[in-house]
């Protein structure tokens, strides 16, 4: 599968599971989505029913790894082609201090030669679909203007076929990981003039990313794509519109209103529910992904408390959600 990376949704942990993909690709048939970062360790050695499964109406799908060891990312690159991803995303963003302590993730950034030992290693094993890095600016005292150059370089030439950049640094030593999404400065000019230093290398921009709009404009300066994230778990909506708008497809879903195709998504997602519940499921794992799809609009609030007060009954989902779809005015 040739992936369109106009859009992606980007990979968030504890967000972005298989239950939260299946919601998300009712919103959007053409945007990229990603998985939650899976360590190439627990790909290999945990379960991988649990970790790696997926609807097939998830597709377009990538699986992002983390991990520093170049034959253990590669087993786990295996693993993830064999399970039918259509792209696989080493993670060298993060800046949890579970990932520095494991010496992967953002920490990577100070790695580049091992980073490209592990894509060269990765793309042997993925001869069929691309290998891509997610990666930050820089970290700590690294100079971005030196380090990202660099870092692309070496890494491209060992095999990453796409490159997504945070257009900020991760702060290892001193900054949570949610104060390393706000408090480094937002550098859009700098991705953009490395982006034109290497014009044969397709590089996509994420990082406070929060409309369709401005993933037009990055798109018009010769950007391959935006990746939008937190913000698309805070207000789904923010999807509903993408393929007419950036991927140019219009679908006979998309000639109703947004309120009309939310309505449908979130009334969709009953039979979602009800297979999830049969197989013995806990309904709240779906709910929760739910709860903010109607920010904005009038209903939201009792939406919002139905599915929190009835939520922790195991087997109440598809009767809980269509009351709760029932206290939204959906008409724009």
């Amino acid at each position: 599968m040739r992936l369109n990376r106009l859009l992606s949704v980007a990979p968030m942990m504890e967000r972005t599971d298989r239950h939260c993909r299946y919601f998300f690709r009712l919103l959007t048939k053409e945007t990229l989505l990603y998985s939650e970062m899976i360590s190439a360790d627990a790909i290999i050695n945990g379960d991988r029913e649990k970790l790696l499964s997926f609807s097939h109406q998830e597709h377009p799908i990538a699986l992002q790894v983390g991990g520093n060891d170049p034959k253990i990312l590669a087993e786990a690159t295996s693993i993830g082609v064999d399970w039918g991803y259509d792209e696989i995303n080493l993670n060298v963003g993060c800046p949890s201090p579970r990932v520095k302590s494991g010496k992967f993730g953002a920490s990577l950034m100070k790695e580049k030669e091992l980073v490209a030992t592990c894509v060269e290693a990765m793309t042997k094993c993925a001869s069929e679909i691309p290998v891509t890095i997610k990666c930050r600016i820089g970290v700590d005292d690294q100079n971005p203007e030196v380090i990202l150059p660099q870092f692309i370089k070496i890494v491209s030439e060992a095999g990453a076929k796409i490159f997504v950049i945070h257009a900020r640094k991760a702060i290892l030593n001193g900054l949570s990981p949610k104060e390393n999404r706000k408090i480094p400065p937002i550098n859009y000019n700098l991705v953009n003039k490395v982006r034109e230093s290497f014009p044969n290398i397709p590089i996509c921009i994420n990082g406070e990313i929060r409309d369709l709009e401005t993933v037009l404009g990055f798109i018009e300066k010769g950007f391959a794509g935006c990746m939008i994230g937190r913000q698309a778990y805070k207000d789904p909506k923010v999807l509903l519109g993408a393929d007419e708008k950036i991927f140019g497809s219009v679908h006979t879903h998309q000639k109703a209103s947004n309120g009309r195709r939310l309505r449908d998504a979130l009334r969709k997602m009953l039979g979602y529910l009800e297979w999830h519940v049969s197989v013995g499921g806990k309904s709240s794992s779906v709910l929760r992904h739910l709860s903010n799809s109607v920010s904005g609009m009038p209903g939201a609030k009792n939406f919002r408390a139905t599915l929190s007060d009835g939520m922790a009954c195991r087997t109440s989902g598809p009767k809980l959600l269509s009351g709760a779809i029932s206290c939204v005015d959906f008409a724009e």
